[in-house]
């Protein structure tokens, strides 16, 4: 019983003292996390301005690109395709028509949601059970999860739907019918990706070509999401260990039995 009584005392720290001191450890990696986004979040004004070069050997494309928050709001585009290599297709986008990246502002949304989740515990709030904290650490890690996803794994859109998507009306002047075009993240890379595409008896088939550069600032984003996800499943892995003893409560020095 002496060693149960021990593990009460463990359980009754961690509830009262070491979740609320996780919980600001994550609320300050999260902040700084939103810090280094470049949209308006968590106090974060998100002007943020990058230029890159994204090149394919042998000459096959170059694009010039100015990056501005969670769009491009210009891009100079040279690119061959694969059946006309003697021919360029080049296009820009313009200030008045930049071309919005969705994953940058979905990942912002949720890493937000992380943030609300802890904002709503009270700094001297006392947890009375284990299912409380665990509930609390899913929400977190769920809207983490959810926000390193947007990122790292880019929605793939069926190429008729990227064809018709608001964003190839930013181009100027437009594609010829057969070719498509697409920014998107993967990862803390930018890549630009050119599709050509065929009609083989009724099925629609592309071939592409594309190039990628590293952007700073969405290598610094995974890594804080990647020390928050850690911190977060650790404290839960803990929390699950002492769930199982149905009979701990907090304020209650005696136990019964365990119960698994």
């Amino acid at each position: 019983m002496e060693e149960l009584k021990c593990l009460q005392l463990e359980f009754q720290w961690i509830l009262q003292k070491e979740v609320l001191l996780v919980l600001k450890q994550l609320h300050d990696i999260l902040v700084e996390c939103a810090h280094r986004f470049p949209v308006p979040l968590h106090g974060n004004e998100g002007k943020k301005v990058d230029k890159f070069i994204l090149t394919s050997a042998p000459e096959q494309l170059k694009v010039v690109v100015t990056l501005t928050g969670d769009s491009i709001t210009s891009a100079d585009i040279n690119f061959k395709v694969q059946r006309q290599q003697n021919v360029i297709q080049r296009t820009s986008i313009t200030q008045d028509f930049p071309w919005k990246i969705q994953q940058v502002q979905d990942a912002a949304n949720h890493l937000q949601q992380a943030i609300n989740h802890i904002d709503n515990v009270d700094a001297n709030y006392h947890f009375k059970s284990s299912e409380e904290v665990l509930h609390i650490l899913s929400n977190i890690l769920g809207a983490l999860q959810r926000g390193r996803t947007s990122l790292v794994v880019p929605k793939k859109k069926p190429i008729d739907e990227l064809m018709k998507s608001r964003n190839m009306k930013s181009l100027s002047p437009n594609l010829p019918e057969d070719l498509a075009i697409s920014f998107y993240i993967q990862s803390h890379k930018l890549i630009f990706a050119a599709y050509q595409l065929t009609n083989n008896q009724g099925t629609m088939k592309f071939e592409s070509t594309q190039a990628e550069c590293s952007v700073p600032w969405l290598n610094e984003v995974l890594v804080l999401f990647t020390v928050a996800l850690t911190l977060c499943q650790q404290l839960k892995d803990k929390i699950s260990v002492f769930s199982q003893y149905k009979d701990f409560t907090v304020g209650n020095e005696t136990t019964t039995a365990l119960s698994y």
